[in-house]
């Protein structure tokens, strides 16, 4: 099991630490280091910035949203990256949620899975790069031809030759179809709390889009970088309240009520009344009472928490699922500790 380092979006200021996060990382012989985007900071500056920083950890977005630009730019930045990193640039894509796509970006959410077969086409025939750009979809046409067309606009092809034209890109999804459509057409797939208990409902998932006609991967060359929070604390509970912030916010806060993927998953996990009760609890303002509402059970089944001991037992049972890469974050002290954990 590979080790990646994910340092997320900015929250309200710029994050400190995150350079020697990185070294460090790479000193200690991390795969990969992952930033996020939600709405503030973006995901390929820091990104770049880190880059120039390092010369062997791979580069990835976990993830660039969709709907914060056209597939053509989206390209155009991944291929920059690509060739300053010497091939080390993987594009991560999410299609988010509608309260994000629509109150932040000013963008109808509909079809996610068709819109995001799209986008990933546009992508590789840009990085393919053996003939001018000619693409109308549903969502996205090059050239142009509206209503509000010059008429003037022509295919054309990237004045930059991409470095590689099987540059990875991996997909963040969470529902059944979603999924089954990452094993097809995508080189990796981005889960979120994804863990044991989950991981043969996963599988069936991947195998369904596994075995799709012209499917580009299988079980043998798939990447599955998977972000596990690991507190090593010998109060059980105090570790479990570090996971229990995350964890409210995500189910509580993160999309309407109607419509909020990451609670889904939970869900679908059996915990149906306590995201009911925590969502009730974060809308009506009573934040940290929903945080504190998660229940201990939620909180060991997507992290690993507790004595070191505990620790290293229950790492077990993760290294069986399908997950190729242990995404962790923290200060470089912390990753060592970590990386002595996982390589033993």
């Amino acid at each position: 099991m590979k080790l990646g380092l994910a340092l997320g979006y900015w929250f309200a200021d710029k994050p400190s630490g995150h350079a020697e996060a990185v070294r460090a990382a790479e000193d200690l012989g991390f795969d990969s280091v992952w930033t996020a985007e939600a709405y503030g900071s973006d995901c390929f500056t820091p990104l770049a910035w880190l880059g120039a920083e390092t010369s062997t950890i791979r580069l990835g977005t976990a993830v660039c949203q969709l709907s914060a630009r056209t597939p053509t730019a989206t390209a155009m930045t991944a291929l920059t990256l690509d060739h300053l990193s010497d091939g080390r640039m993987m594009l991560g894509l999410g299609a988010s949620g509608p309260q994000v796509v629509e109150g932040w970006y000013g963008q109808p959410y509909r079809r996610p899975l068709a819109r995001t077969r799209e986008y990933v086409e546009v992508i590789r025939r840009i990085l393919d790069r053996t003939e001018p750009l000619d693409f109308q979809g549903e969502f996205f046409h090059h050239p142009y031809d509206g209503t509000e067309s010059t008429g003037l606009g022509k295919p054309l092809k990237s004045i930059t030759h991409p470095l590689r034209a099987d540059l990875p890109i991996l997909l963040g999804a969470e529902g059944p179809k979603n999924v089954a459509q990452t094993a097809e057409i995508a080189d990796g797939w981005l889960p979120i709390f994804l863990s044991p208990s989950t991981d043969a409902t996963y599988r069936s998932y991947l195998d369904e889009g596994f075995a799709r006609p012209g499917a580009r991967r299988g079980w043998d060359d798939f990447e599955i970088p998977t972000m596990v929070t690991i507190v090593v604390d010998d109060d059980i509970e105090r570790a479990a309240d570090v996971v229990r912030m995350s964890l409210g916010f995500y189910i509580g806060g993160m999309g309407a009520k109607e419509v909020n993927f990451h609670a889904d998953v939970f869900s679908r996990m059996g915990y149906e009344g306590d995201v009911h009760r925590i969502q009730e609890l974060f809308l009506d303002g009573h934040k940290d009472e929903a945080i504190a509402s998660v229940p201990l059970s939620l909180v060991e089944d997507v992290a690993l928490v507790g004595p070191r001991d505990k620790v290293m037992g229950e790492l077990e049972a993760w290294r069986e699922t399908c997950i190729t890469t242990l995404m962790v974050s923290g200060p470089p002290r912390h990753l060592e500790a970590i990386a002595e954990i996982v390589n033993g």
